[in-house]
């Protein structure tokens, strides 16, 4: 067993191979509040149990998410500055100029769109036949349904995706060989983006993402950094997450079995379902704060300007909260209190819009399908933020007249 004090959980290759589990649960029995002297990414603290979690997300003034909500530091001469690794008050300016594309209306008018985007992709399925679930259905319904959110053109979609990618993976991952190939496709993003901000600006305010920003009181001055810094978190937050969840529930109901029994015994379990999913997967593996003051916690002292990460994924699996947190339970009671959406004021502003493409898309399969089998290992990308899989082989059994 080796030495608690040299325990990195930051490696991504630790999640790239599903090895993450053992060490966050020894961290939650031993030391929750731990601190990783060296890594990669310099000294961190790692906050393993759920209600610290909780506690660290809703203290904001303690806990700051100026420069970046992530274990990486960006490169000072790349920063990409966005509200979610903002303060308030801009932080609260600039999501309240957004946050309408998602409100409740705009939602139940989303929901006929994304069911029939949803039967359009499950009818197009092979059957009797290997395919890769993430690119033909996860992938697909995702960036169809952000394409439509920022009013981007429908036939160029598979940018988002690529973009997406780029952002969140980067070179660890293998989404591109360095950080100046980075940079170039998301520069090529901004300059894509700001044309369509351009054109938005020109145009009667409408109620699609960028026109929202461009005629924001708040946004639409943004220098292009922060520009492409919002569009980036737009972009990953409406696809990298919901995507690999969609993944995640088709990988989790194999695992076990029974669950997939109960679901089609009783339909009505989809909505709970759609959060466990959320609570099983956590798309996110972590979130990062910056203390601004010394804070104790369970005895420990974490010192101004420390970097502490809110490790979601563990305390999603906290026994203490979620009882046999490693099994998925579409019943689960307390489903709903997961951690994946964040908590406090930085709470996922789409929260609703993924779990409604959830729930609709599991409500279309279980009309059509009898079965989804994996047949082969997920591949899972290298990454200890995003939680997620390039490949997912299923091969699918219709229902018959």
């Amino acid at each position: 067993m080796s030495n608690l004090a040299s325990i990195d959980v930051s490696d991504a290759t630790l999640f790239q191979e599903d090895k993450q589990w053992d060490l966050f649960t020894r961290l939650r029995a031993e030391d929750p509040i731990h601190f990783c002297e060296e890594s990669r990414y310099g000294p961190y603290w790692s906050i393993t149990k759920f209600v610290d979690i909780k506690w660290i997300d809703s203290n904001h003034d303690l806990f700051s998410s100026e420069r970046d909500i992530t274990i990486f530091d960006q490169p000072d001469d790349f920063e990409l500055p966005m509200f979610i690794a903002m303060d308030k008050p801009k932080h609260h300016h600039q999501r309240k100029v957004v946050s309408p594309v998602v409100a409740p209306r705009n939602l139940a008018e989303l929901e006929g769109t994304i069911r029939q985007r949803a039967i359009a992709i499950l009818d197009s399925l092979p059957e009797g036949e290997t395919f890769n679930w993430v690119d033909k259905v996860s992938i697909e319904l995702t960036t169809q349904m952000l394409a439509t959110l920022l009013d981007f053109p429908f036939e160029e979609r598979h940018k988002l995706t690529r973009w997406s990618d780029v952002a969140s993976g980067g070179r660890l991952s293998g989404a591109v060989d360095s950080a100046a190939d980075r940079r170039t496709e998301l520069i090529e993003c901004l300059e894509y983006f700001q044309a369509m901000w351009q054109k938005k600006s020109k145009e009667a305010p409408s109620n699609d993402l960028i026109s929202m920003l461009a005629h924001g009181k708040s946004t639409q001055d943004m220098p292009p950094m922060e520009f492409l810094g919002n569009i980036v978190l737009l972009v990953v937050g409406g696809n990298d997450t919901t995507r690999n969840t969609i993944s995640g529930g088709v990988l989790a109901l194999n695992q076990f079995p029974d669950e997939f029994e109960k679901l089609k015994a009783q339909p009505e379990l989809i909505p709970n379902m759609a959060s466990e999913i959320i609570r099983w997967q956590t798309p996110l593996s972590h979130m990062r704060r910056t203390a601004t003051a010394d804070v104790e916690i369970r005895g420990k002292t974490i010192k101004k300007g420390d970097k502490v990460i809110m490790w979601y994924i563990s305390g999603n699996r906290d026994e203490d909260q979620f009882p046999d947190a490693d099994r998925f339970v579409i019943d689960r009671y307390n489903a709903r209190t997961h951690l994946s959406f964040g908590y406090g004021i930085h709470r996922c502003m789409g929260n609703r819009l993924a779990e409604m493409q959830i729930r609709v898309l599991w409500e279309e399969i279980l009309q059509r399908f009898d079965d989804i089998k994996v047949v082969g290992e997920p591949v899972r990308v290298r990454s200890n933020l995003i939680k997620g899989y390039s490949e997912l082989p299923v091969e699918i059994i219709r229902k018959t007249a």
